[in-house]
């Protein structure tokens, strides 16, 4: 296998690849299980990703690592490494949430190398068929384009190689899988998996003393399959890859696939995968040729639709990560076309009175005609008797970042009008800033402030990677659609970045919100995605204060000095000791040591599914 896909820790002498759990609590059991004695394997249900198993107590724990699409590792909420080595280096010197420190490697035995999956090999050759036949590359290229699309290669091929499997039947009914299965040898164990429809749950059929048994696996709401109360997997591989060497719920192990019909031999072993070769008529490619001028965009690969409300049925409540479950009223593709920004003054209706103010002007409620009817806008007008070219600069510039945002929890702008005053036509959010729909009503439990901070987490995530950094990030800045909707808005200081920028540097001190500003800010002028971190950490202060101002009765000198000798805000009264330790955590004065918002977002959507399950 070229050097090129080798797994990244097959060099390591304590990754002993892809054995279970118990096989690695077995193996420092053997090694005396002391405190801080650890091995690395590969994870069996997070795709690249691997599991550290460490001892202390005389028990084993153990950790997923995930990698991350950047290609980084990281154990979930935690910071991220270049490699699984730097990972078990850092941690060698930090706990940071791990039990205790990884004091001493468990090293494999003379002679026995890490063990090799049965999709591994398979995996390599689909993905180095698949590029050459999409991107039709040969040698150097073909190296370059998979070293530079590995991890999204591996989930797109991982993510469809069941339709490549003897024992994936498609969509066909129960009775005919049932007729299947007792054709030919019934030994026992002997199974296959139909689709059951086109919302992506399947059933797993399996024989067992001369009966067929059904078991039903579904996909959960961030794209994890199981068998109900089972474990979760990324693709049906690995569960199949599971449920092959432990019942774990089931009447019994899986051992031999059931044939597709006509094929030549229905005793295949369950080892024996098909040849990588031949074409790929069910991949349909969303990757474009490395070298077109459109950049490929990982994003297509990792972005899910969330359930209709008629799918939903009465299932358990969708939780935030659910991106597309609050579709936008706006997000008509026919009708955002975003090189023609200009609307027709004659479709926008205003009302009386204002929604706000400020120095550009006033922002009031409005109606813009749409082909689906008339939709509430917000429109910041510009003052009619400003003559100040900076202020006109300022609000286009502000459309000019927007224009190029799409996300669901970032508020959409409309377009721009040109009338009796310059205006900036954006959707409507009608319960307004979270910090004063907070102060009024207090009735709001921890469980939906916990739920409005993480998808202001997942619009930082989408802004931190595609370079923009906010700049304004403060609760007055993050809009309600409703009680359960929040959307990050103001973007008068947001700067795009370019693709080798990973911070903006001003040219001066502005009228700045310096209490929600990193020291890196203040001291050097200097923003990037990380001090937006630290601004969210002052957010969730303010969101689990109910709206409170942050260092009240302080001036902005008494703040910066109060962080220079390294003391914080405490922890608001309500908050979870949880959230308390990761808005500390945001609130790191290096900035290098901070995390970024791929690590904040995660460590909330963990923490949400917790408290709501």
């Amino acid at each position: 296998m070229a050097s090129s896909t080798a797994n990244p820790a097959n060099h390591l002498p304590y990754f002993f690849g892809n054995i279970t759990r118990e096989d690695a609590e077995e193996y420092l059991m053997q090694g005396g299980a002391s405190d801080g004695l650890y091995l690395l394997r590969q994870s069996r249900n997070y795709l690249g990703g691997f599991a550290l198993s460490l001892a202390h107590g005389r028990k084993v724990h153990h950790y997923t690592i995930e990698r991350e699409l950047s290609g980084s590792y990281a154990i979930a909420g935690g910071k991220s490494h270049a490699s699984p080595a730097e990972l078990i280096k850092y941690h060698s010197e930090e706990a940071d949430g791990l039990i205790c420190l990884l004091r001493k490697p468990f090293n494999r035995p003379p002679g026995v190398e890490p063990k090799t999956g049965p999709f591994e090999d398979l995996k390599e050759n689909l993905i180095r068929e698949y590029v050459k036949q999409t991107w039709n590359l040969q040698g150097h290229a073909l190296e370059q384009a998979i070293i530079s699309q590995k991890p999204q290669l591996e989930k797109l091929i991982a993510t469809t190689a069941h339709e490549k499997m003897p024992w994936f039947h498609g969509r066909i009914s129960r009775e005919e899988s049932e007729h299947r299965i007792l054709i030919g040898s019934r030994n026992n164990g002997k199974f296959l998996i139909r689709e059951r429809d086109s919302n992506g749950s399947y059933a797993l059929c399996l024989l067992n003393d001369g009966k067929v048994l059904h078991y039903r696996i579904d996909r959960d709401k961030t794209g994890k399959l199981s068998i109900p109360d089972g474990k979760r997997f990324d693709t049906l591989w690995q569960l199949v890859e599971h449920y092959s060497y432990k019942p774990d719920g089931l009447l019994r192990v899986l051992t031999t696939p059931c044939p597709q019909l006509g094929s030549e031999n229905d005793n295949i072993g369950f080892n024996t995968y098909p040849s990588a070769s031949g074409t790929f008529p069910k991949l349909q490619s969303t990757i474009g040729h490395p070298s077109e001028e459109a950049p490929f965009n990982p994003y297509v690969l990792q972005r899910k639709r969330g359930p209709t409300e008629a799918e939903r049925g009465d299932q358990r409540e969708a939780l935030p990560m659910d991106t597309e479950v609050y579709e936008s009223p706006y997000a008509d593709p026919d009708e955002i076309k975003p090189k023609n920004v200009t609307l027709d003054r004659k479709l926008l209706t205003l009302e009386e009175g204002e929604l706000g103010s400020g120095n550009f002007g006033t922002v009031k409620k409005g109606f813009y005609r749409m082909k689906k009817g008339a939709k509430p806008v917000a429109v910041k007008i510009l003052k009619n008797e400003s003559n100040d070219p900076a202020i006109k600069d300022e609000l286009l510039r502000e459309a000019n970042v927007m224009q190029q945002l799409d996300n669901p929890y970032i508020v959409r702008m409309i377009g721009i009008c040109e009338a009796e005053a310059w205006m900036l036509v954006m959707e409507m959010a009608e319960l307004g800033p979270l910090n004063r729909f907070l102060q009024k009503n207090r009735h709001v439990t921890e469980k939906n402030i916990t739920e409005l901070v993480h998808q202001v987490s997942m619009g930082m995530k989408y802004l931190e990677e595609n370079n923009f950094v906010h700049r304004d990030l403060a609760a007055r800045n993050v809009l309600l659609v409703t009680q359960h909707y929040a959307k990050i808005s103001d973007f008068g200081l947001s700067k795009a970045l370019s693709a080798d920028e990973n911070y903006y540097k001003a040219q001066s001190h502005g009228k700045w919100p310096v209490k929600w500003y990193a020291p890196e800010c203040m001291n050097f002028y200097k923003f990037s995605s990380k001090s937006d971190v630290w601004s969210f950490g002052v957010l969730m202060w303010e969101a689990f204060s109910y709206g409170q101002k942050p260092y009240k009765g302080m001036k902005g000198g008494e703040v910066a000095q109060m962080i220079e000798r390294g003391e914080r805000m405490e922890r608001p009264e309500v908050c979870p000791t949880e959230v308390y330790s990761l808005m500390k955590l945001c609130w790191t004065y290096n900035v290098d040591d901070r995390p970024g918002f791929a690590a904040v977002e995660l460590r909330l959507r963990n923490y949400y599914y917790d408290i709501s399950h």
